[in-house]
C-alpha cells in the first residue's frame, strides 16, 4: 500500500502526513485570510451566523456568484461552516483554525519579541559606573 497521495504528496498515514496535513491546513487558512473581502465577511461572521442570503446582502457591491467563491474559499479552509436549513444555507465563523494559526505563528513569534524587548530593556539599564 502506497504512503504516497497525489503527485509524490504524504498522506495522513505516511511518517510525514500528519506534518504534511497540518501545513497544508495552514496554507489554506493563510490563502482564505489573505484576501480582504473573507476578511470582511469573516467580521460579519463573527458578529452572528448569517444565511448565504444575508451575507450576500451584507456586500452589494459584489454578486452572489462572487459571496460564493468566496465563502468556498472559507469553507474549504475550514474558518466557516455551513450547513443547510430547509431552502437556506446557514452559516457560522469556525474560530479554531485561526486559534490554531494564532498559537502556531503569532503566539511564537510574539513570545520571541518579548522577550527581546526585555534583554533590550535590561541592556538599557545596566550600570557602567
Amino acid at each position: 500500500m502506497s504512503t504516497e497521495g497525489r503527485k509524490g504528496e504524504p498522506t495522513p498515514d505516511s511518517p510525514s502526513g500528519a506534518v504534511g496535513a497540518a501545513h497544508d491546513r495552514d496554507d489554506l487558512v493563510f490563502k482564505a485570510l489573505a484576501n480582504s473581502t473573507r476578511r470582511r465577511m469573516l467580521d460579519v461572521l463573527k458578529q452572528s451566523p448569517r444565511t448565504t442570503g444575508d451575507l450576500c446582502a451584507q456586500f452589494p457591491d459584489l454578486d452572489r456568484t462572487t459571496v460564493l467563491q468566496h465563502l468556498r474559499v472559507l469553507e474549504r479552509a475550514e474558518l466557516v461552516i455551513g450547513r443547510k436549513v430547509g431552502r437556506e444555507r446557514h452559516l457560522t465563523l469556525a474560530p479554531v483554525p485561526i486559534k490554531r494559526i494564532h498559537d502556531r505563528w503569532i503566539g511564537e513569534y510574539a513570545r520571541a519579541a518579548v522577550s527581546l524587548l526585555d534583554d533590550l530593556g535590561r541592556l538599557g539599564t545596566t550600570d557602567d559606573t
